[in-house]
């Protein structure tokens, strides 16, 4: 396996996994497919630009004739192409059934087609659904409350009937909440930060008590080369590095950690169908050998610094892509509690 299909390759995760890739296994060829939808931006991998073992392609997943195109060329494929937000998937709903399965359903034909080696699918613990005590292991039955994680878990089983019905070669990873360095400023973290950094309020749904699992970024990407090389066909692996925490606690991280006030804190109404506690059982993950290396408190230090030291970067974000304005305006604007 030297030549790697990385769908959504320019997004949070996706570029954050290139980069990875590269850095530990000088052999491999990584070709990029993204769409550069609002959230995927090249210049996540700018730095990857001149390496002769990166190339890039402008283009969505639901383009048979691209996606066709590509995989005739390479050895697997790392989809991490969706739509992810669930904010968005409450109004746009439409997007996420296009994307996560349609686009899926394209990329496992045209895999099925080429007999490729390994097609791992990027999944999300979502697909589970809210758990009140204890933590999901990958037997659980999928019981998601959005339209966004609905649609994760539709393309999870799509991937799943194509190693039932086909053979293809499929492995699926469902990781906790990510976080790190080039993650699009709409998601919790980033969007607190960046908030903070310039005085502005910082809105917390409810009563800030819902439970995450926090996991950085870089173990994430570890945890899905451990799977992709290792990981036995067909199975699922929950990822996950046990760092529960509410978002009041995160939130109080970030303000103190930059010298803000807590009065910076907006409460705004709870959005809907909102999952109180998310918690999965890695044990699976990890008798391969993965564990996560970054403690919470250390990855959100390094993540903060991040965004304070590459402030063009999501700056122009937030006050020149209108579509990030169309959100916050649509989503928080108006929505005090």
């Amino acid at each position: 396996m030297q030549s790697i299909l990385v769908t959504g390759g320019a997004g949070f995760i996706g570029s954050n996994f290139v980069r990875y890739m590269l850095n530990k296994y000088p052999d491999y060829r990584i070709i990029v497919l993204d769409a550069l939808t609002y959230a995927g931006n090249r210049e996540n991998l700018a730095d990857l630009e001149k390496d002769p073992r990166y190339l890039f392609y402008h283009g969505s997943i639901g383009d048979e004739k691209v996606v066709d195109n590509l995989m005739s060329n390479v050895d697997a494929v790392v989809n991490f192409a969706a739509e992810t937000h669930v904010d968005r998937s409450i109004h746009e709903a439409g997007a996420f059934i296009d994307t996560d399965i349609r686009g899926t359903f394209v990329l496992l034909e045209a895999a099925k087609k080429y007999g490729i080696e390994r097609f791992l699918h990027i999944s999300t613990d979502e697909v589970y659904g809210s758990i009140e005590n204890g933590s999901f292991k990958e037997t659980d039955p999928l019981m998601p409350n959005s339209p966004y994680s609905a649609s994760k878990a539709g393309g999870d089983l799509l991937v799943r009937s194509y190693f039932k019905t086909y053979d293809l070669p499929v492995l699926i990873t469902r990781s906790s909440n990510n976080y790190g360095p080039y993650q699009y400023p709409e998601k919790l973290i980033p969007l607190f930060v960046t908030n903070a950094i310039d005085d502005q309020p910082l809105p917390l749904y409810g009563d800030g008590k819902n439970v995450r699992d926090w996991i950085y970024v870089e173990d994430n990407c570890a945890g899905i080369d451990v799977v992709l090389h290792r990981g036995k066909i067909g199975e699922i692996y929950n990822i996950g590095a046990g760092n529960e925490r509410e978002n009041i606690y995160i939130t109080h991280f970030i303000l103190d950690y930059l010298g803000k006030p807590k009065s910076l804190i907006k409460p705004v109404k709870d959005r809907p169908g909102h999952d109180r506690r998310y918690s999965v059982d890695t044990s699976k993950i990890r008798a391969l050998g993965w564990e996560p290396k970054w403690s919470l408190e250390e990855g959100l230090k390094h993540t903060i610094d991040w965004y304070v030291e590459n402030e063009t970067w999501w700056r122009h974000i937030k006050e020149k892509q209108e579509e990030y304005k169309r959100f916050y305006e649509k989503h928080y604007a108006s929505k005090d509690e």
